[in-house]
């Protein structure tokens, strides 16, 4: 189980921008026979529609955006378009994180984005870029004035993210409901994941003497006990 830990960041690989970053690039940048070229005056005229006096898109123009391209606020979608834009806080994007993001994109309005989301949702198929987006979401969730994320934050984003994948995550999601852990740090939320990707779902490959962090230790304890009885 030692093994299977690697907490360095995302973007500590010298090729996570290049793989990650630059593939949309490629493939939203081919132009269909007739449509205009990407428009950065478009794109910040478009980012205006939304943005309040502090060039700054917050929670009510997040809600109208996320209605004009008729996708819920909380999808996975707009997580994954929130790692594209590098945006540093939940339900807020920056002019610069809009500009950076929907320039990679090459989307200037709304019909273009909406156009991508098929795009975006393959993203989550690839398991390095799940990987990286899992991890982004660490921080992205994060109050910033906190180092770990609340529990019912942490429950809520590991809903999102790994239910659809992970048969045990119910029984995770109990877990932490009964636990005495008020909150999740960054070794536990990135581990959580390694877990659910390398932990057969009855828990017979789990190395006790591995280096998972205490809380996944409890949670196989506290699982077996329940399966015994």
């Amino acid at each position: 189980a030692s093994g299977v830990q690697d907490n360095s960041l995302p973007d500590s690989n010298p090729n996570y921008k290049s793989i990650f970053f630059t593939r949309p690039q490629i493939r939203g940048s081919r132009l269909i026979s007739g449509e205009k070229p990407f428009s950065n005056k478009k794109c910040l005229a478009w980012f205006h529609e939304y943005a309040g006096p502090d060039d700054v898109v917050g929670p009510e123009g997040m809600e109208k955006f996320c209605e004009d391209i008729g996708v819920e606020p909380e999808n996975i979608i707009m997580l994954v378009l929130a790692w594209l834009l590098e945006a540093a806080s939940m339900g807020f994007f920056t002019k610069e994180e809009w500009l950076r993001g929907m320039t990679l994109l090459q989307c200037d309005c709304t019909e273009r984005l909406r156009s991508k989301m098929d795009y975006l949702r393959c993203e989550l198929n690839d398991s390095a870029v799940f990987k990286n987006i899992y991890r982004y979401a660490f921080d992205f969730a994060r109050d910033k004035s906190q180092r770990s994320l609340d529990m019912d934050t942490a429950k809520s984003m590991l809903a999102l993210l790994l239910e659809r994948s992970w048969p045990l995550f119910p029984v995770f999601q109990q877990f932490l409901e009964q636990s005495k852990y008020k909150g999740m740090n960054k070794d536990q939320w990135y581990n959580v994941l390694e877990f659910s990707r390398t932990i057969k779902e009855d828990l017979s490959n789990y190395d006790e003497d591995g280096a998972w962090p205490v809380l996944l230790d409890e949670f196989v304890e506290w699982q077996k006990a329940r399966s015994v009885s």
